[in-house]
């Protein structure tokens, strides 16, 4: 196995593929209503929701760093954070499906890679490639995590209990 072929396979653990540690970012928001998605343990703490766009961003950070591309095409204005104050079912369908395509884009950035591309330092980056790419998987299964904390947080305080 290549490291490159090594990298596709955490990526996709990381995010939607059975492993070993448990449910993945994917699988974690499999089935989280839109009340425990929005919901958040405190003030300045935040939901589901916002994890969820979080990684998504990152998804797209790493993609375009990888390809050169420049900032500013990301779907929602800002970065990194992003509030998601109102959380109907479509709007909570539309951020799981932002998270996928963003999955989506990468995972296609990353197959179109050569072995050699793994050890490029791309611009406005302090690493290489090959360590965004691991990267980009250890942070999907620490918000994986995050969120599994959040579900059972959320459902302590009864919040989801007799919705939907």
């Amino acid at each position: 196995m290549t490291a490159l072929d090594l990298l596709l396979r955490l990526i996709e653990q990381a995010y939607d593929r059975r492993s070993w540690h448990g449910p993945n970012l994917r699988g974690s928001i499999r089935g989280v209503l839109p009340a425990v998605a929005a919901w958040r343990p405190g003030r300045d703490r935040h939901s589901i929701a916002e994890v969820v766009v979080h990684a998504a961003y990152w998804k797209y950070v790493v993609r375009r760093r990888l390809l050169g591309e420049k900032r500013g095409s990301f779907p929602l204005k800002g970065s990194n954070w992003f509030p998601r104050p109102a959380l109907s079912k479509k709007v909570w369908a539309e951020d799981i499906a932002l998270l996928e395509r963003m999955h989506g884009e990468l995972r296609a950035a990353v197959a179109g890679l050569s072995p050699a591309d793994l050890d490029v330092k791309p611009a406005g980056s302090k690493v290489s490639n090959f360590d965004l790419l691991a990267g980009v998987t250890t942070h999907d299964v620490y918000h994986a995590g995050q969120i599994q904390l959040l579900k059972r947080l959320a459902g302590q305080a009864g919040v989801g209990a007799g919705s939907e």
